[in-house]
């Protein structure tokens, strides 16, 4: 095997491993697209296609060899906004010519087992937070602003707990939202909330797949359309799965 064909394969390894990692991370379809383009330009590759998926990447190289053509399956995905900011960078560096392919490769694998989001209890503490603001947003009661923080706050905990052990994600949503739920009911039922609508409205909010359906909509606009109504299913089926824990709790009214 030739120079030139190793340095070809591993160009197209840097590529799929910066769109991996950013569609892992919530990044837009385009964005992975002209990342790996820009990326595979830098190392003097100009002929470039891909198709690009929630679920896959297919990356080819055209020049003055056969076509190359690799393909790798995406199983997990979340939002960590940070890793796709940091593709972005190393992608600038790559562009500028300040680091080259074994060096790209070693930051993108570092990078591609680090856990860089914020740490549990911040999450827990934030959905909270934001739990009893968006409560106030939708006009709700101050009185009810702690009982929305404390449903908010103990549904994204069952939320985290039960990604980590189920790994079908509407049944994690779906218990999640049960918590909420069940949680704002027994608030309401002891005396220390009021307004049960206004309290579930802020907690759920924290587990409304709102980058999803930012994504499938920014998508469809850009023409990539498998991407966008992917997307669309998979926010529409979380929206089901928040629905329908709330409906169960609803039912014992």
């Amino acid at each position: 095997m030739t120079q030139q064909k190793i340095d070809t394969y591993e160009i197209i390894e840097v590529c799929l491993l910066a769109g991996k990692i950013m569609l892992q991370s919530g990044g837009e379809t385009y964005r992975v697209e002209d990342t790996m383009m820009r990326i595979a330009s830098a190392f003097g590759i100009e002929n470039t296609h891909s198709y690009v998926t929630p679920t896959g990447i297919i990356f080819s190289a055209e020049g003055a060899e056969p076509t190359k053509t690799k393909l790798i399956r995406i199983l997990t995905r979340s939002t960590d906004l940070k890793k796709v900011a940091v593709v972005n960078s190393i992608s600038r560096s790559i562009t500028s010519g300040e680091i080259g392919i074994q060096e790209a490769l070693k930051l993108l694998k570092e990078l591609e087992h680090q856990d860089i989001s914020f740490p549990f209890w911040i999450q827990v503490t934030a959905a909270s937070i934001a739990s009893g603001c968006f409560m106030i947003m939708f006009k709700g009661e101050w009185n009810d602003f702690i009982p929305a923080m404390i449903s908010g706050g103990l549904g994204y905990l069952g939320f985290l707990y039960l990604h980590r052990y189920i790994t079908v994600r509407f049944f994690s949503e779906f218990l999640a939202a049960f918590i909420i739920g069940l949680v704002s009911l027994i608030f309401v039922k002891v005396g220390a909330g009021h307004q049960l609508d206004k309290i579930i409205i802020g907690s759920v909010m924290t587990l409304v797949p709102g980058l999803l359906l930012t994504n499938a909509v920014r998508d469809l606009m850009a023409g990539h359309l498998v991407s966008g109504l992917s997307k669309g299913a998979e926010a529409l089926l979380t929206a089901f799965a928040i629905g329908s824990g709330i409906a169960v709790v609803l039912s014992f009214l």
